[in-house]
């Protein structure tokens, strides 16, 4: 028994078990060439010859919002109506001037404060020539000038280690210069005994003037201290002496006259 004679006998297969046929490529060939024809095509017209003409961009456009259109209009109107400045500002009514002065009733000056009445022009008038001559003398005040001061007699300030021997006796004084130039303060370092005698004395700062300083040492070691009465005290008290001068120091030649300090 064969093959179609246990076909026919079984009825028709679920599968197709027929062998497959050949395929046809002529499908593909013709979908091939239009891909290469098509390349060839792309590369002559867009490689070799470029296309000369070039699209532009289109221009820009500026839209502008004006009141010639009812369009614009209806817009300009919206955008007044939301703008929250003009909604939070005070606006004047239509009917109100620009410039209205408020109602206050006018008061004179004269109402507050009595003005002064200026006094009448004489009835009778002078007509006569004014004198050429002033009816007097203007009286002149003259500054009196300041007295001179008197006599200020030169002086001597201790420090605080010889104040504890009281004030000293001072010979008389009798200073000459040998410049008109004003001495400055002269210090001197002196040494002061038990018995109160200044045994040593040494220049500090001059008065600038040497004939000057001679004399102030030895107006300083004439000088006299009371005696102290401890016997415990020291053999020699140091300390500073400074000499203030006054105007009774006169140049040399020239008696001393009272100046102005």
């Amino acid at each position: 028994m064969n093959e179609f004679a246990l076909t026919a006998r079984r009825g028709p297969l679920v599968f197709n078990w027929d062998p497959p046929r050949r395929r046809s490529f002529v499908l593909g060939g013709f979908i091939f060439a239009s891909i290469a024809a098509h390349l060839a095509g792309f590369y002559i017209f867009q490689v070799v010859y470029p296309p000369t003409i070039a699209l532009l961009p289109p221009p820009a456009r500026l839209n502008v919002i004006s009141a010639s259109s009812e369009q614009g209009r209806s817009l300009l109107r919206w955008v007044e109506a939301e703008d929250p400045a003009l909604a939070s500002m005070t606006r004047r009514p239509p009917d109100a001037k620009a410039y209205a002065l408020p109602k206050l009733e006018h008061v004179p000056s004269y109402f507050a404060t009595e003005p002064a009445l200026k006094e009448a022009p004489p009835l009778v008038v002078d007509l006569r020539i004014p004198s050429a001559e002033p009816p007097g003398m203007v009286p002149v005040t003259r500054r009196q000038p300041p007295k001179p001061a008197g006599l200020v007699a030169t002086s001597v300030i201790f420090s605080g280690d010889l104040q504890q021997f009281g004030p000293a006796k001072f010979p008389s004084a009798n200073f000459k210069r040998s410049s008109h130039e004003p001495p400055q303060n002269a210090r001197y370092q002196i040494a002061v005994d038990r018995n109160g005698a200044v045994c040593y004395c040494f220049m500090l700062n001059s008065s600038g003037d040497t004939l000057l300083d001679e004399q102030a040492r030895n107006y300083l070691v004439l000088c006299r201290f009371a005696p102290k009465a401890e016997t415990t005290a020291e053999a020699l008290v140091w300390g500073i002496a400074a000499i203030e001068w006054g105007n009774d120091a006169a140049g040399a030649g020239v008696k001393p006259t009272p100046t102005i300090p």
